[in-house]
């Protein structure tokens, strides 16, 4: 999980470092072509026809990836970098509990069947290697049941509820923060959008008139929040609908294999 975060760490100041590189070579372009045009003394028709060409240009040149970094420039960095730490941090924990809960994933009827198959050759000890040695929350279960197969089987009914609440536990770990992020990314998108109308009006009353293109750029800007925010928990919405069906999924499971193993046991005699 840590080296998972650093790892999405690193790729977030990558793509800081790369934003302000863009934003720092945009400027040097913007002076450069203003040096040329001034030595040139091109007329006004021809310098503003050159400018419109090549942004054209640049418009058809630019990737899904730079344009991606130009809004995010556009949005102000100081309103979009909680959204995007935001977005890290929950696909973090999203891919750490996809893989957990894939891991915690067996074949149920397979090892059931391995169970019984084991108290009756080899008795409780021959089960206990077999639960010992699979992976998941129903093979801890299980083993933690027949490690109390001599103290009766009221004991090992309520060793297993017991234990089933700590594996549910485990199960969701780390969901309440995943809920959080996702509350909090478009949150964070319409505080942006908020601050970012109250500077266009400070604009215009500062200008004393409204202008329409003032108006609009500043729209423009404080709606990039909003957008972004709303992308990433759309994005975190769908990991954890999936994380959630997959938790109930296991823990239906896990009731339906303790009832079983207690019949098992009974069944074998191997509880009292």
């Amino acid at each position: 999980m840590k080296n998972m975060i650093k790892s999405l760490a690193f790729v977030f100041t990558l793509i800081l470092g790369s934003t302000l590189q863009i934003q720092a070579q945009d400027d040097a372009t913007m002076n450069a072509t203003e040096d040329a045009s001034a030595n040139a003394g091109v007329s006004n028709a021809a310098t503003q026809t050159a400018p419109a060409a090549s942004t054209e240009e640049e418009e058809v040149e630019l990737s899904f990836v730079q344009t991606l970094k130009q809004k995010y420039i556009e949005g102000d960095v100081l309103w979009m970098t909680p959204v995007l730490i935001c977005l890290i941090i929950g696909m973090a924990l999203s891919i750490e509990r996809v893989v957990y809960l894939n891991l915690a994933t067996i074949n149920t009827d397979k090892f059931k069947k391995d169970i019984e198959a084991a108290l009756q050759s080899g008795g409780v000890e021959a089960a206990k290697d077999i639960a010992r040695n699979t992976r998941g929350p129903i093979a801890s279960i299980y083993y933690q049941g027949l490690s109390r197969a001599d103290e009766g089987i009221d004991i090992v009914e309520k060793s297993v509820i017991s234990y089933g609440g700590v594996q549910n536990g485990l199960l969701e770990k780390g969901m309440t923060w995943l809920q959080l992020f996702i509350a909090l990314a478009p949150m964070l998108g319409f505080l942006g959008t908020v601050i970012g109308m109250i500077q266009a009006f400070d604009k215009i009353v500062k200008d004393g008139q409204v202008s329409p293109t003032t108006v609009a750029d500043g729209i423009k800007v404080s709606l990039l929040t909003t957008v972004f925010g709303l992308i990433a928990a759309i994005f975190l919405q769908i990991f954890y609908n999936y994380i959630t069906s997959k938790i109930d999924s296991i823990v239906n499971e896990m009731e339906e294999a303790s009832i079983s193993l207690i019949d098992m046991m009974l069944h074998n005699k191997a509880a009292k």
